[in-house]
């Protein structure tokens, strides 16, 4: 090797000698040693030392300091990972501080229509009103209109006629037509008569059509960098409406929904296993009974959510309300790691769920370990515990709340099986947001061809309407389908005109006769009247001495030549 060439270094050097021990004398490896271990490596780094005025003696520098060796329980490495052990650790106890209610009065009357306007209630109606005649304005003065164009004959919106407005528009999900249009129709085969009663179509379709939510910035004014500005004001009055009119209990999940949506759409999504597989996604925060507490929409990943640690910061999002009032959130395994469990525990929340095998910090031995049918093994690290279970496949999870004890439980067919806890509770609490799919699923009044902003507000809507249900059964003392309280807020909604079905008064028949009339004028002539069938034929006809006296239609069964007098 020549003295310009780089030669190994010395760790790699002394790796070296140490495979060639056996070729190497004693003096070769003992020189070796001291190259690779020289004294100066542990002089501390200070200049005085090379100094003639240094004192004491140079052995007492190569004394290292160690500390007494610790038992390796519920510490980390260097790297940051845990470290697990098999023995079962004390899981944290903490109460859980706040309690259920409803945090404003309850309703005297205990109507639907009163719970529901707990939550969509005047200051919400307004700020809708306000936006919407404004944006009617820009409509109307942008200068492309023609003169045939419905926005001419807009009128202001008022407040009872959006409340006819959204009730009609909620009964679209009761009554499914293929067409808005169709509601309005006489043919026999639609004839829906409570549309038509409340509100013209060209009206309701120019009310939807204008119907806005948030100012629209000037002319000339640059597009705010928020993709959801159209629509952020109905997501900041839902979240905080639910959270100042409701609190919930102790166990709480988090999962996604999607809103159909199959347009173009920069973060449109797409999830294989949810009813609508392309749309919008929305994370929500819920009750296991399947009220929606907090709403978070995904826009990309150039929010402030997106990048790196996107999940972790979702649930610390919908969960900045509820943190430190030893909540038990339940999750599935697209948000769970050891980081976001060591978080929330800092924050007395629990958090339970399913666990995929790739998270950083997972101990390997359990998920690399082969179980059979039945089988569990865990590790515990920091007050949490991540198990794996051998069902019909391997599942992985982890709990900061329940340790890994068996329990039996009776399934659906009076079969007694055993499970671990925290699975055990996973699937009974971990429910909430399927519960609402199901529920908006029934009867949506959404419809394909709106903009995508004002679709996600009706889906809102439909959102207060089914969190007002579940407080109506919980506190007015009384309980309802969905379909039957839907019912009873529509009628809320559309007056008290159909409160109470309408007798139709019905008349008595008579034949169309001629009667005689024997009233004269100051001059002795005979006064002349119209013919009642005549003039509601719009038929300006009078009689000289008779009048047809009754409601029938005018269809004469005599014979008008034998008549003396002429008669219509």
């Amino acid at each position: 090797m020549s003295a310009s060439e780089a030669g190994p270094s010395r760790p790699k050097r002394a790796k070296i000698a140490v495979k060639n021990t056996d070729k190497l004398t004693d003096e070769e490896l003992e020189q070796i040693l001291n190259e690779q271990f020289s004294d100066d490596d542990y002089l501390p780094q200070n200049s005085d030392m090379d100094s003639d005025d240094s004192e004491g003696d140079d052995d007492e520098y190569l004394e290292i300091p160690r500390p007494d060796p610790e038992p390796p329980i519920c510490e980390q490495h260097g790297d940051g990972s845990n470290v697990w052990q098999d023995v079962e650790s004390v899981m944290p106890n903490f109460q859980f501080k706040r309690r259920k209610e409803l945090l404003v009065t309850v309703p005297q009357s205990e109507k639907p229509i009163d719970f529901f306007f707990l939550l969509f209630d005047d200051e919400f109606v307004n700020l809708i009103l306000e936006a919407t005649n404004e944006y009617a304005e820009e409509i109307f003065c942008a200068g492309n209109i023609s003169e045939r164009s419905r926005i001419t004959n807009w009128k202001p919106l008022q407040r009872s006629e959006f409340l006819i407005f959204l009730g009609l528009l909620f009964h679209t999900g009761t009554v499914k037509c293929s067409k808005l249009e169709d509601y309005w129709k006489t043919d026999p085969l639609f004839n829906l008569k409570c549309f038509s009663e409340h509100m013209s179509r060209d009206r309701f379709l120019l009310i939807l059509r204008c119907l806005h939510f948030a100012r629209n910035p000037g002319e000339g004014a640059p597009k705010p960098d928020d993709r959801l500005y159209k629509i952020k004001p109905v997501i900041e009055f839902f979240n905080n409406k639910m959270r100042n009119t409701y609190y919930p209990g102790k166990e709480l999940s988090l999962d996604e929904s999607m809103m159909l949506w199959r347009g173009r759409l920069v973060f449109r999504q797409y999830i294989k296993n949810k009813r609508h597989k392309f749309g919008i996604k929305l994370y929500m925060l819920t009750e296991p009974s399947g009220t929606v507490l907090e709403v978070e929409v995904y826009t990309g990943a150039m929010d402030s959510k997106g990048g790196k640690g996107h999940a972790s910061k979702v649930v610390m999002k919908l969960l900045q309300h509820k943190l430190n009032s030893g909540h038990s959130v339940y999750m599935d395994n697209y948000y769970n790691s050891c980081t976001l469990a060591r978080e929330l525990l800092d924050n007395q929340t629990f958090c339970t769920g399913t666990l995929r095998a790739d998270r950083k910090g997972n101990p390997k031995d359990v998920v690399a370990t082969k179980l059979p049918k039945g089988g569990t093994k865990a590790k515990y690290s920091n007050e949490i515990m991540i198990g794996k279970w051998k069902d019909k496949r391997d599942v992985l999870y982890i709990s900061t709340e329940f340790p890994n004890t068996m329990v039996t439980f009776t399934n659906k067919r009076a079969q007694e099986k055993v499970k671990p806890l925290p699975i055990l509770n996973y699937n009974k609490f971990m429910s909430g947001v399927d519960r609402q799919d199901q529920m908006m699923a029934y009867y949506p009044c959404s419809r394909k061809t709106l903009r995508r902003y004002k679709k996600l507000a009706i889906h809102f809507f439909q959102l207060i309407l089914v969190n007002s249900h579940y407080i109506f059964n919980e506190y007015s003392g009384k309980r309802l389908t969905f379909y039957d309280y839907r019912l009873e807020v529509i009628r809320g909604l559309l007056g008290a005109s159909l409160s109470k079905p309408k007798v139709k008064k019905t008349s008595v028949v008579h034949a169309h006769q001629p009667t005689k009339i024997v009233a004269t004028n100051e001059k002795g002539e005979t006064k002349r009247k119209r013919c009642r069938q005549c003039s509601k034929n719009k038929i300006t006809k009078k009689t000289m001495g008779y009048v047809l006296d009754s409601v029938s239609k005018c269809i004469m069964e005599i014979n008008v030549y034998d008549i003396m007098f002429f008669i219509c």
